[in-house]
């Protein structure tokens, strides 16, 4: 949304096309909001098979260049991904949530021409029926909603630490009600400020499932319940949806475009207090009064992705090419928006939820169209051998991001079951690794010549983009027998391959570039598991070994196999194992087995 307000015109609809409409079931807007959208729980899929055998010719469009798997699928129900939960085995860690403000400035509201304004009550804003239909036509490549166990599903993996349960950090506080706060600094003001609230409830929830003492459930609970209400009691509704605005101005500099007036509104925020809502709506410790307000909320939160940027507010539109777009930073002028990534996706995790809890076609194919745009557009959010693009608008890599992209599509490859979104997370995760190792990390260096680097970092070994990696020094040592080393670093450096931070011995504080099996870091680093599992395929007529290794990653067994044809295996998990990326074989003769990933082909590539 542009500073100076007004109205936009959805640029890429067709002149004078109305909204194809998907459902001529749908209940007439009189009816009230809960009714609209009824609440079910979904026994495998069944109650939203029937909603979408029922729903018409969708407005969701095979791309010219979808893959061949992935056009347009029937939809007879979504299907559910049959996992034991005892097997799982522990996810890596993930990096802090980002602040959405960062890199912006926040300063006090100025006198806006942007409206409605929430006024502290909801009576004050306008009201209109809600839409049913999509809002214009958009590429779909038939991706469809999975259902998952429990832990995999959004916002398990970030419960909120006891230790954080009552914040008071430079940028957050909480209010007398229990509500988080944002303020510049310590000495400034504070404000609601959507996003930061909505994570800080889906973390409390998420903590609240599996915290064992009563007095910390309930504690949780009440701080979940307090950023939800606080997010109803200052909703804007306008064209039919609520709105959560963002109370204060904000500009960016390194993001042209980016110059709001209060209130302004963001799709990130709309897409994740869908999660919020949905998810309180199924917790235990509500009352019925409760649930209802939530499920309410939800489909209020859900409506605003149902309208186009041809009226205000807006947070969804259509690229040029006929991609949907969830923005986070919506912008008026054409062209202008940031098309952000990781703000889309975290958005998309919202349309899951609601998916999954209603059996709601439209939630369904916005799904499926939001997939589409982020698959397609991934060779522009990919920054080969360094890290992603933070939007696709301005194109700056950002390291702070990229293990966020990592993490967000494996999330789609579990939530879609489609290889494609494991393939890309696997990209990434080659491209610029998490850097940080466990201490004492242990790495052999074979006996011989080995060329050693010092660089431009900081004083862990982390990159400073001011210092851009570059050499300092080189040294070259030989070994007269295979030795060890531990070291605290594992990641690429800016313009090179991957090499280790030595933090023992004579040699601490020196690079090595890794290179098996004459630099390897022995053990199992960076692991990712794949849900439903992938399948890998040996070349035909090529020798490949296959590796068992014990705890303490040594090699305990090796294999060597050669096939006349091509020959196929599962694989459940990719990890870098003995220095190097390996995959797990999970089935036949080789299960358990690992093999490098540069000796076969995964899902056809």
């Amino acid at each position: 949304m542009a500073e100076n307000g007004g109205t936009a015109r959805n640029r890429y609809a067709p002149e004078h096309r109305a909204p194809e409409r998907l459902s001529p079931q749908r209940p007439s807007p009189e009816r009230p909001a809960l009714d609209r959208r009824a609440f079910v729980r979904l026994a495998g899929g069944a109650a939203l098979g029937t909603a979408l055998t029922g729903a018409g010719a969708g407005s969701a469009q095979a791309a010219p260049d979808a893959p061949a798997w992935a056009q347009p699928l029937p939809r007879a129900a979504l299907p559910r991904l049959s996992t034991h939960l005892s097997t799982l085995p522990p996810l890596p860690p993930l990096p802090p949530l980002p602040d959405q403000l960062s890199g912006g400035k926040v300063t006090p509201p100025a006198p806006s021409v942007r409206g409605p304004r929430p006024g502290g009550a909801p009576a004050a804003t306008v009201r209109t029926a809600a839409p049913g239909t999509l809002p214009f036509t958009f590429h779909g490549y038939g991706y469809t909603a999975m259902d998952l166990p429990e832990p995999l599903r959004p916002w398990r993996d970030r419960p909120t630490p006891w230790s954080a349960v009552t914040p008071d950090t430079t940028h957050t506080y909480l209010d007398p009600d229990g509500v988080i706060m944002y303020r510049p600094r310590r000495s400034a003001p504070g404000y609601d400020q959507p996003v930061t609230q909505i994570q800080f409830g889906l973390g409390c929830a998420a903590a609240y499932r599996t915290a064992a003492d009563p007095a910390r459930r309930a504690l949780y609970l009440r701080r979940a319940k307090a950023q939800a209400q606080r997010l109803i009691d200052r909703r804007v509704e306008a064209r039919g949806a609520w709105y959560f605005p963002y109370p204060f101005d904000f500009t960016h500099g390194g993001h042209s475009g980016i110059s709001y007036r209060a209130p302004w509104f963001s799709g990130m925020a709309q897409g994740e207090a869908i999660s919020l809502f949905v998810q309180l709506s199924l917790l235990d410790g509500v009352t019925a009064q409760e649930r209802a307000l939530y499920r309410q909320a939800a489909d209020g939160a859900f409506a605003s992705l149902l309208l186009g940027d041809d009226g205000e507010p807006w947070v969804v539109n259509r690229d040029e090419a006929g991609y949907l777009w969830i923005q986070e930073y919506p912008v008026d002028a054409p062209g202008t928006s940031d098309r952000t990534y990781n703000g889309m996706i975290f958005a998309m995790l919202g349309l899951w939820d609601y998916a999954r809890m209603t059996g709601d076609a439209l939630a369904a194919r916005l799904y499926d169209g939001a997939c589409t745009t982020v698959d397609h557009y991934f060779p522009t959010l990919r920054n080969r051998h360094w890290a992603s693009y933070y939007c696709l608008t301005h194109r700056i890599p950002t390291p702070s991001y990229h293990q966020h992209h990592i993490n967000l599509y494996r999330q789609l490859h579990w939530q879609t079951g489609s290889p494609r979104f494991a393939h890309m997370s696997d990209l990434l995760t080659d491209d610029h690794p998490s850097g940080v190792l466990p201490e004492g990390s242990p790495v052999v260096l074979a006996a011989g010549a080995h060329t050693l680097y010092r660089y431009d970092t900081d004083a862990d070994g982390d990159f400073v983009a001011a210092k851009g990696d570059a050499e300092l020094s080189r040294r070259t040592v030989t070994l007269s027998r295979t030795s060890r080393a531990t070291a605290n670093r594992r990641r690429r450096i800016r313009g090179r391959g991957v090499a280790y931070r030595i933090d023992s011995g004579p040699y601490a504080g020196w690079w090595a570039g890794e290179s098996h099996p004459r630099c390897r870091l022995l053990g199992e680093y960076l692991p990712t598991d794949y849900r439903p599992s992938r399948t890998l395929a040996f070349p035909a007529g090529r020798t490949v070994a296959c590796h068992r290794y014990g705890v303490d990653g040594a090699t305990t067994a090796t294999r060597t196999v050669a096939f006349d044809r091509a020959s196929r295996a599962p694989f459940d998990r990719r990890s870098v194992v003995d220095g190097r990326p390996m995959c797990r074989i999970a089935g036949g003769a080789l299960d358990g087995y690992w093999v490098y990933a540069g000796d076969i082909v995964t899902d056809g590539r």
